[in-house]
């Protein structure tokens, strides 16, 4: 049996494909490079450049060899460009998503990993959240992922999918191996910002409001390493492989970190002061969302290991340097 990744040549995705590798799995990923890059997978991969919207593409694809699952990671995912974009968002997001699992029930292939995100909650009342808070995006991004576990949800009733939506809360840090990490040139992640900045990649950062309801007026964050995420994706598979029963499951640690406790652990890393100026608040950002994440423990079997804002930092800025050497070569 085979997995098929979609959008393995991005951030996430890349680290799924190693860890199937490392695991011995027989694998193949599509991506259409928009945002991925090509050079971080090795060939076993069996890297097919194209769109998760294309059906016969799909088709082509899932009946090259026997897939028994999909992991669901293509997409577009900057909150503010989905506001000033919503129907570019829900093309990418919602309808190519619908075709991909189309085609996964027309193939035969019985489970189904979706990356979804915290943002389906919106700017929920308590903390920290929940699977069973109500769902209330407050952005066309967000929607647009939760229209999709609804799609998945009622595709499970009809055709039997088994499905598993992970709702990631802020993933962030690279492989320890060095083998991949955030590699987007227009990435809005937090700590990638920061690293960039601190390595003279940017000229300032920003900071989106100091005026929230918060200890230090930023907003706060539950930052997981993207290691720990891909565990919980494996961790996943297998239950849905032994015919556990469809759901979606918050990954997060259930702490949070403020962007200025962010800042000053990058600072810390690289033993520099960033540069640092004000901006208005950005539309689609809540306060405060931190994971209560204890269902994908006991269910999934989930054990989550690098819960270390100071190792997550670290580890990502080994990544940035390593990234910056790569296109300084060209």
């Amino acid at each position: 049996m085979a997995v098929l990744i979609t959008g393995g040549a991005g951030y996430i995705g890349s680290h799924m494909v190693f860890e199937l590798l490392d695991r011995g799995e027989e694998i193949a990923v599509i991506d259409n490079l928009s945002t991925g890059v090509w050079w971080v997978l090795p060939p076993e991969a069996n890297l097919v450049e194209g769109d998760v919207g294309d059906d016969s593409l799909l088709d082509k694809v899932m009946t090259s060899r026997t897939f028994d699952a999909v992991i669901h990671f293509a997409g577009s995912i900057v909150v503010p460009d989905s506001v000033a974009d919503p129907l570019g968002y829900y093309l990418n997001n919602t309808v190519k998503s619908r075709t991909l699992m189309a085609a996964a029930v027309r193939n035969g292939i019985p489970n189904f990993i979706f990356s979804s995100t915290a943002a389906v909650y919106g700017e929920p009342k308590t903390m920290p959240v929940t699977e069973e808070a109500a769902a209330q995006p407050v952005s066309p991004y967000g929607t647009s992922k939760l229209m999709t576990e609804w799609m998945l949800r009622d595709s499970a009733k009809a055709h039997g999918l088994r499905y598993a939506a992970l709702r990631y809360f802020n993933v962030a840090g690279a492989d320890e191996r060095g083998r991949t990490g955030q590699s987007t040139p227009r990435a809005t992640h937090l700590i990638k910002v920061a690293c960039q900045t601190l390595l003279g990649q940017r000229r300032q950062m920003e900071i989106f409001g100091r005026d929230y309801d918060t200890p230090d007026g930023t907003c706060i964050r539950d930052y997981i390493h993207v290691s720990d995420l891909i565990g919980a994706h494996f961790d996943a598979l297998q239950y849905l492989r032994q015919g556990g029963e469809s759901g979606v499951f918050n990954c997060g640690y259930g702490r949070g970190y403020s962007v200025l406790q962010v800042i000053k652990a990058v600072e810390k890393a690289g033993a520099k002061k960033l540069a640092v100026i004000d901006a208005p608040r950005r539309a689609g950002d809540p306060p405060v969302i931190v994971a209560e994440a204890e269902r994908a423990r006991s269910v999934l079997g989930w054990r989550p290991t690098r819960d270390n804002l100071d190792e997550i930092v670290s580890s990502a800025l080994r990544w940035e340097e390593k990234l910056l050497r790569h296109n300084a070569k060209g």
